[in-house]
């Protein structure tokens, strides 16, 4: 899997903060060289009231459950963690790996924010 540097996450996260998250996906996908996977805020049958947001496989597609959680890099780059690893095969991915890469992204643009404020 390609590694991506600081500017590369922190530039992911800020388009998502910015309500940008359609294009964070697309910037992402094309660093990886894969499919960009839709994305729309509602919920699927059995998950409704348990998770903020789920990545469905054969649709290839993140579900958010409402619009905030669509603006939330955390759940929205977990989300996005699982649609890599189906795309690359390598494994199906943890939820520890997922929240491990999607953090990964949030200490990379703290870092980036913090060295703009020095």
């Amino acid at each position: 899997m390609v590694e991506l540097d600081d500017i590369a996450k922190a530039k992911a996260v800020a388009l998502i903060l910015d309500k940008k998250t359609e294009q964070a996906l697309e910037y992402l996908s094309k660093l990886y060289g894969i499919q960009t996977p839709e994305i729309t805020v509602g919920t699927i049958k059995r998950k409704r009231r348990t998770v903020y947001a789920v990545y469905v496989v054969q649709e290839k597609k993140i579900y958010a459950s409402n619009s905030e959680i669509f603006y939330n890099p955390f759940v929205i780059l977990h989300e996005y963690y699982h649609h890599i690893r189906s795309k690359l095969d390598t494994h199906k991915g943890s939820e520890k790996h997922a929240n491990m890469y999607a953090k990964s992204f949030i200490d990379s643009y703290v870092k980036i924010a913090q060295a703009q404020k020095d």
